[in-house]
């Protein structure tokens, strides 16, 4: 998978972060996405690591402009 190849869970989390007005923790962003916080929480290093969501403070993430782009 390349670094802006992103599987269904993963763009679904993109999603609601972009719909999101405010930094959110795993628990919000999975109630958003309708995933399990625990399979949220498992993904955000992965989107993490490819610059797509940034961490403002711990716990919480919003979604960067390159994740922007990529579900654009």
């Amino acid at each position: 998978m390349s670094k802006t190849e992103l599987n269904e869970d993963q763009r679904t989390i993109l999603k609601a972060l972009y719909n999101l007005a405010e930094p959110s923790g795993c628990k919000a962003i999975g109630d958003a996405s309708q995933l399990n916080w625990r399979s949220v929480m498992g993904k955000m290093r992965g989107l993490s690591s490819k610059g797509l969501v940034e961490s403002p403070e711990k716990g919480k993430y919003v979604i960067s402009e390159k994740g922007v782009k990529v579900i654009s």
